[in-house]
């Protein structure tokens, strides 16, 4: 199966040694995302809720240049900084403003980040190659 390497330049270029994702088969694996601004490399300046807004749009600028949408994406794994109770709330009050009900699955820990950085989001998507992305609503997948 071949392993194609996935670049958007509507989402950050990576700063070190990693892709903005990977596909191979019907597997998209988007990279963790920092909100960053794809034009200067800047750390966002924002709450939680605000910086989790921009690193959706990143992920879905990384899984739209393979075709796929949130529809597609079958785990997210949500890296905070704090393990305060009103960060986890403003992140999934955003995070419910880019998916719909049903959910996927999702995993959220607290963790270490680079400076600044309050939440880093990584997806994991199934897409067959060549797969039409429904932009609204969701698909019935088999």
């Amino acid at each position: 199966m071949p392993l194609t390497t996935i670049a958007t330049t509507a989402a950050p270029e990576p700063v070190g040694a990693y892709s903005q994702g990977r596909r191979i088969g019907p597997f998209l694996q988007v990279s963790g995302q920092l909100a960053t601004d794809p034009s200067t490399g800047t750390l966002l300046a924002a709450d939680v809720a605000g910086q989790t807004r921009r690193v959706l749009e990143q992920a879905q600028a990384v899984l739209a240049a393979e075709s796929a949408g949130w529809q597609d994406v079958l785990m997210v794994r949500v890296f905070l900084a704090s393990d305060d109770d009103d960060d986890f709330e403003a992140m999934d009050s955003a995070y419910r403003g880019f998916l719909a009900a049903p959910f996927p699955p999702r995993t959220t820990v607290t963790a270490g980040l680079a400076p600044g950085a309050l939440i880093e989001i990584d997806v994991l998507a199934v897409r067959p190659p060549g797969g039409r992305a429904d932009a609204v609503g969701r698909e019935e997948h088999p």
